[in-house]
């Protein structure tokens, strides 16, 4: 059994819209199933990431042309990562990447780039949004370079004001939605697994706020560097490949059972599924600022716990009313 779980990003999200706070509930659905297909900002908490073992861990628009059949996963045992820094290159950077070596026995190398990368953290309509510049060049730099995943580390332009402000009172994670926008503009035309950490210097400008945070930022402020989740969802993340005989390769659309998804939201995601018939459950705990769209055809269940029951039930076959108070003979007799 499949699952994809999916937390957008820069959307507010009670659980998961912060420092890999979803990580719990990613490990309680992973359970659940053989294989979780989840994306960065589930399981993301800056030097941390506790993501299941059996996590496929797959940038976002990887993961929306996986459900849309335009792609599949293959598995690897590792992958050699690329990671690019802008200059000047920081010893905690360099750390950060030694850490993964020793400790993960991953195989990465690092690269300054020779041209500016420029990400600007912007909110629209109470959304995390932003702008990229220089990611042609950034591409063009990379293109020819041997290397199977890619880790960017580079700053965010963003005030010190908003991120005290998200410190202090939580709410929506400023840099969430520029992550994911250059995310998406990279991975479109690598085909490669990426993802993105801010540079540490972006972290050293707050380095005087030692205050006590909300649980789920707190990974944030016991970190450094940022950048040991990426590299550590990099390691293994599956590779894209397609069969242009059909089907048979990797893991694809037709592997999936079901989504697992925040209330309120809506997406490239629920349209591939539905348009695959692939059964969508939606927790209604995990809020995010919308809280306006109704997934159509959508299962909806109070929290994750009821979700992990409603996967168990799934992949043992039983429907979840056979689970429940009986039905009297004239609910069966009458039922539509």
């Amino acid at each position: 059994m499949n699952v994809v779980m999916i937390i957008p990003t820069g959307i507010g999200c009670e659980i998961g819209g912060h420092a890999g706070d979803a990580t719990p509930a990613a490990r309680l659905l992973g359970a659940c199933c053989d294989k979780i297909i989840l994306h960065p900002n589930v399981v993301n908490a800056s030097d941390i990431n506790e993501m299941p073992e059996n996590a496929l861990y797959v940038e976002g628009s990887i993961l929306d042309r996986l459900l849309e059949g335009k792609i599949e996963l293959q598995e690897v045992k590792q992958n050699k990562i690329l990671v690019v820094v802008s200059p000047p290159v920081g010893n905690h950077t360099i750390n950060a990447v030694s850490a993964a070596r020793t400790t993960l026995g991953a195989d990465i190398v690092m690269l300054e780039l020779a041209h500016s990368f420029v990400m600007r953290a912007t909110m629209e309509n109470g959304i995390a949004s932003g702008e990229v510049e220089g990611w042609e060049d950034l591409i063009d730099q990379v293109r020819n370079k041997d290397f199977e995943a890619l880790a960017i580390a580079t700053p965010i332009t963003v005030s010190n004001e908003v991120m005290i402000e998200y410190f202090e009172s939580g709410g929506i994670n400023p840099i969430g939605g520029v992550e994911a926008r250059a995310s998406k503009l990279i991975a479109d035309v690598l085909n490669k697994p990426v993802a993105h950490a801010p540079y540490e210097e972006w972290r050293s400008e707050l380095w005087d706020f030692n205050e006590v945070v909300d649980p789920r930022l707190a990974a944030e402020m016991v970190s450094t560097c940022y950048l040991h989740c990426v590299l550590k969802g990099l390691h293994k993340a599956p590779r894209i490949s397609k069969n242009h005989t059909g089907y048979g390769m990797g893991l694809s659309v037709k592997d999936i059972d079901v989504m697992v998804s925040p209330y309120g939201c809506y997406g490239r995601p629920h349209r591939a599924c539905q348009d695959a018939r692939i059964p969508i459950i939606v927790v209604k705990e995990n809020t995010c600022v919308n809280k306006v769209w109704q997934v159509n055809g959508a299962v909806y269940v109070e929290n994750y716990i009821e979700a992990a029951g409603l996967l168990m039930a799934m992949r043992a076959g039983i429907h979840p009313s056979s689970v429940r108070r009986p039905l009297k003979m004239t609910e069966v007799i009458n039922a539509d």
